[in-house]
């Protein structure tokens, strides 16, 4: 008998994320000294607003204006809302859902992670990462 690997037996927890009106600035410098590419957007509930990618926060914000100072990307950086970058009403999954279903929606959508939700909080994240990590324990490398 299989056992049915979960979201929630791979998933990131305790995930590291903004508020709509925290600004790319505060994404910038989180992503950066936390090397990660993707934040979930929760409000003072912890439910989740949206997310807010690497892809989102140089497309909106840094490579919005080419041949521009650095004094003024950071200008924009600092005065740009989460809110203006984010991607609205991300795609989710369920933590009990199995990782064979999160693994085709983050392959079929061209997807960097999943955030993960149980009912209507956000308790979770999964990554292509979390597959690659998984894949090499598979293989005992």
């Amino acid at each position: 008998m299989t056992t049915t690997i979960r979201v929630a037996d791979l998933m990131t927890e305790g995930v590291i994320t903004v508020r709509p009106f925290d600004t790319l600035e505060d994404v910038f410098e989180l992503m950066s000294e936390n090397k990660i590419r993707h934040i979930p957007v929760v409000n003072a509930d912890g439910e989740l607003e949206g997310l807010v990618t690497h892809r989102d926060l140089v497309g909106k914000a840094l490579f919005a204006m080419n041949d521009v100072p650095l004094s003024v990307e950071k200008n924009l950086l600092r005065e740009t809302r989460v809110s203006e970058a984010m991607t609205v009403e991300p795609d989710t999954i369920e933590a009990d859902a199995s990782l064979s279903d999160a693994a085709r929606i983050i392959l079929e959508n061209k997807y960097g992670c999943l955030p993960v939700m149980e009912n209507t909080k956000l308790v979770g994240i999964i990554t292509e990462a979390d597959f690659v990590k998984y894949t090499l324990q598979q293989l005992g490398d």
